[in-house]
């Protein structure tokens, strides 16, 4: 791995410092196994990174699997590798689990927190999210049974995945009239494809709150890595043909067309430009991308690095505009 790591950046208000890309785990124990998982977390951290992101319920998906795979791989790399103050770990709740293991009662956030430090061999965890919003319990019941956890010493900041910017709203005014923590981060969806979701209402609310965002589907399934490009690719993917085969169509099409000449102009691969788009928006603070090789892991390390230009940045907003985006 290359050296001169990144700077950090400053996670909402909730004090984390993060590498400006963050580790999907989901991939651990689904299509990484152990080995390679441990192999890939020692050289994350030797490029400077610091930020890994997984969820009780990863990877439930699989046959055979009841979840918790991934929080595992990590808990016995931590215990092996001893690095536990160098990580910014996060983790997620309310998934369904199977056994009536589900969602935002503060019941079960307390069961669910002590069943995932258990699996990760650590007695905190840095950032703990609400996987799913879970109308049917009230965030000022979620949000103190989270505050009851970081009292204990048992989780450092919260943060939030898959919330709509009303309900978002909501939760954070909840926090300042009741003085409970507040989510200091968003998990969206959010990619060169995916824009207007989280452009027209959610990403001006989080400059407007300094709320961080670590998007998934960076890499749009790895659509935006450019190696789907017809039907007959698509159905060569682990994630699943029909996920991919949303991206093929003119709009995506001519966002890979775009994606082949910055990265052309710039000597470098398709999804490290992708990834580099979001890296200057305003609004996010650290896309979360996986890999499971060596070489994949260094090409987004060096995707940290790179700086587009203003002719880089006009084109891949105009090929990849939708109503409701933000140039």
């Amino acid at each position: 791995m290359t050296a001169s790591p990144p700077p950090l950046r400053a996670l909402g208000r909730s004090g984390l410092q993060v590498s400006p890309l963050c580790f999907g785990g989901n991939v651990f124990g689904w299509t990484v196994d152990e080995p390679t998982a441990f192999s890939l977390l020692d050289a994350w951290l030797d490029a400077g990174f610091n930020f890994i992101d997984t969820a009780d319920v990863y990877s439930r998906w699989v046959p055979g699997h009841e979840g918790g795979e991934s929080e595992r791989i990590l808990g016995k790399w931590l215990a092996r590798s001893g690095r536990r103050a160098q990580v910014v770990l996060a983790t997620k709740v309310g998934k369904d689990m199977g056994g009536g293991k589900v969602g935002l009662r503060p019941e079960y956030i307390r069961q669910a927190v002590e069943a995932s430090l258990q699996r990760l061999q650590t007695d905190y965890i840095d950032l703990y999210q609400s996987h799913d919003d879970d109308t049917g319990v009230p965030l000022a019941d979620t949000l103190g049974a989270y505050a009851d956890l970081m009292a204990a010493g048992k989780v450092r900041a919260v943060g939030a995945s898959n919330y709509g910017a009303a309900r978002f709203k909501e939760a954070l005014l909840a926090s300042e009239r009741l003085g409970l923590p507040r989510y200091e981060c968003l998990q969206p969806l959010y990619n060169l494809y995916d824009r207007a979701g989280f452009e027209r209402e959610l990403a001006p609310l989080c400059v407007s709150q300094d709320i961080g965002v670590i998007n998934f589907y960076a890499l749009a399934a790895g659509f935006l890595t450019g190696k789907y490009r017809s039907e007959a690719d698509a159905r060569k993917s682990p994630r699943g043909p029909n996920t991919v085969k949303t991206y093929l169509n003119a709009r995506g099409l001519a966002i890979l067309q775009a994606l082949d000449t910055v990265a052309e102009r710039r000597a470098v691969q398709p999804g490290q430009v992708a990834l580099a788009w979001q890296l200057q928006r305003p609004a996010i603070t650290a896309p979360i991308a996986s890999a499971s090789t060596l070489a994949q892991l260094e090409q987004l390390v060096q995707a940290a690095r790179l700086q587009l230009s203003a002719e880089d940045l006009a084109l891949l907003n105009a090929a990849s505009a939708e109503d409701g985006a933000r140039d």
